[in-house]
């Protein structure tokens, strides 16, 4: 802990954004898009890591791992989209410590360092996961998403590739639990992280558990990833750029409203945007448009008369027919 400790002070003095906890032999960092962070690798008491093997490899969804950087005292080389954006600190000779600049969503998961000298080996386990934008460890908004296809179509994988799809993570239990606790209430199971299925609920009724247990999350465990099927949570942060509804004198299909996106200059909103703009920012509007899945949504911060009277919202109208010309479009512009 002395050394985590000392790690968290110098990277501030660097400029590199941690925040660690040590959670036995595991390590988890907690980090928004975009920062450049660092993956604690340290070797306490140990001889100097000059002239060991230092490897970091990152953890895959079919467990497969992809290598991250090879380092052989003097000689280092990095791999695949890792290419110029990661290098070792080096703060000083027992230090394997990795620096990884400009995270995106597909860089959130487990990294294992190996440091191999023949006789004192070491790996540690680092867990890189999304934060939001301020302190808060949870800041962001969990939001249940299935496809088009309807509801319990995603096995593990899928999920995972959905919320991406979605500029969203599976969330982790502990931010499912932080959504709960801020009032949401959803019956249908989904997909976390850890491979478990559980859904939250604050208001218990009949269909959803038994109207007479009490108020929490409904766990079904460690469900088969290939081949049980549910619905997922997601979790996304503050956004990096502009999320708007698209003022045009027209109602759109799908394909217009994509290509309306694109024409001013931006693409066509996820639903990872609509949900951050909608909780984070307190987006607030009362007109129905398409979203880059094909699904129309419209979000509402102030509920009222015809506009989710009863509740703050991201409404969902479904999943219509791309070709019927009914509805705007939600837009977002990069920064």
């Amino acid at each position: 802990m002395l050394a985590l400790l000392f790690l968290v002070l110098l990277t501030t003095s660097l400029n590199l954004h941690v925040e660690a906890q040590d959670i036995g032999s595991r390590i988890k960092v907690y980090a928004n898009r975009g920062d450049n962070i660092t993956l604690p690798c340290h070797l306490e008491g140990q001889s100097s890591l000059f002239g060991n093997r230092i490897k970091w490899t990152k953890m895959e969804n079919d467990s497969t791992e992809t290598d991250v950087l090879i380092s052989m005292g003097f000689h280092k080389k990095t791999y695949g989209n890792f290419q110029n954006r990661v290098y070792l600190l080096e703060a000083d000779e027992n230090d394997a410590t990795l620096v990884l600049t400009d995270i995106n969503l597909n860089d959130y998961g487990t990294y294992i360092c190996e440091v191999i000298n023949g006789l004192n080996d070491k790996i540690t386990e680092v867990d890189l996961e999304l934060q939001g934008e301020d302190s808060l460890l949870f800041t962001g908004v969990v939001f249940p998403y299935s496809p088009r296809r309807g509801r319990y179509n995603l096995n593990f994988h899928d999920a995972e590739a959905a919320c991406l799809e979605q500029d969203a993570v599976v969330a982790s239990f502990e931010q499912l639990f932080e959504a709960w606790k801020g009032g949401l209430d959803w019956c249908n199971a989904g997909w976390l992280n850890d491979g478990t299925v559980q859904y939250p609920i604050t208001n218990p009724r009949e269909p959803c558990g038994g109207a007479r247990t009490s108020a929490g999350l409904r766990n079904y465990g460690q469900r088969d990833k290939s081949n049980s099927r549910y619905d997922v949570f997601c979790f996304t942060s503050a956004l990096k750029g502009r999320f708007y509804y698209l003022i045009l004198p027209k109602k759109l299909s799908y394909d217009e409203a994509v290509q309306a996106c694109k024409n001013d200059g931006a693409e066509i909103a996820k639903v990872g945007h609509i949900y951050s703009a909608w909780k984070l920012l307190g987006y607030d509007r009362c007109d129905a448009g398409w979203l880059a899945d094909g699904s129309v949504r419209y979000p509402i911060s102030r509920p009222r008369r015809n506009c989710s009277p009863t509740e703050a919202a991201v409404r969902f109208v479904g999943f219509p027919d791309k070709k019927q010309k009914l509805y705007g479009v939600y837009c977002y512009k990069t920064q």
